[in-house]
């Protein structure tokens, strides 16, 4: 096996806490009915074509139209988005801080964000700027899993997949990497991620 050159974060869940129930915990009453809201109405499946590039009014549009009762809870969702922004996850950010200062790889992003919310991250988190390259979902109109946004990376940016490491913390994105030959790390915690570096000898 090739040895590792490049290290490829995913953000949301493993550099920036990102939740959706930090907005809505502040709208509904208990978390039945923010589990409700987000499991029925403003699903991730919803949610992830706006990642895919779908305009965010477009998207608010088509759901205000299916479920009107739901009208202002769902209009809250990209028009109070950065109130689902909890800071960032220093353990993994301080991670991120080692491998920079030690510069022994390079460091890209491939990230489901979108475009449109992607600039207020970008101002929030000085960290973003540290990577050599990101690729952002809305932006590319492809998001993870799809074997061609992983691919993209090796189109865009100085890298090869084969001697790459890839860190996410959904098993769906991660088992989709391994399966192009991108060798992964299902995100759990900080400390589980510092420990399978160790492993890996990074």
């Amino acid at each position: 096996m090739k040895p590792i050159t490049t290290i490829i974060f995913d953000l949301g869940g493993v550099l920036i806490d990102w939740n959706p129930r930090y907005l809505y915990r502040k709208l509904l009453d208990n978390e039945a009915e923010i589990e409700h809201f987000l499991t029925h109405i403003a699903t991730s499946d919803w949610n992830e074509a706006q990642d895919a590039g779908r305009p965010l009014e477009e998207g608010t549009a088509l759901l205000v139209d299916t479920h009107p009762e739901y009208e202002q809870l769902i209009r809250a969702f990209y028009g109070r988005w950065p109130e689902m922004l909890g800071g960032s996850i220093a353990g993994t950010v301080d991670i991120l801080t080692q491998l920079k200062k030690e510069g022994k790889y390079d460091l890209f992003a491939l990230t489901n964000w979108s475009g449109e919310t992607w600039p207020i991250a970008l101002k929030e988190y000085d960290f973003l700027s540290w990577f050599q390259g990101v690729l952002v979902s809305g932006e590319e109109k492809m998001r993870k899993p799809a074997p061609a946004f992983y691919q993209l990376l090796e189109e865009r940016f100085p890298l090869k997949l084969s001697t790459s490491l890839f860190i996410d913390d959904n098993l769906r994105n991660v088992e989709a990497a391994r399966a192009l030959g991108l060798r992964s790390i299902h995100f759990q915690s900080p400390e589980q991620l510092r420990g399978e570096l160790i492993k890996l000898e990074i």
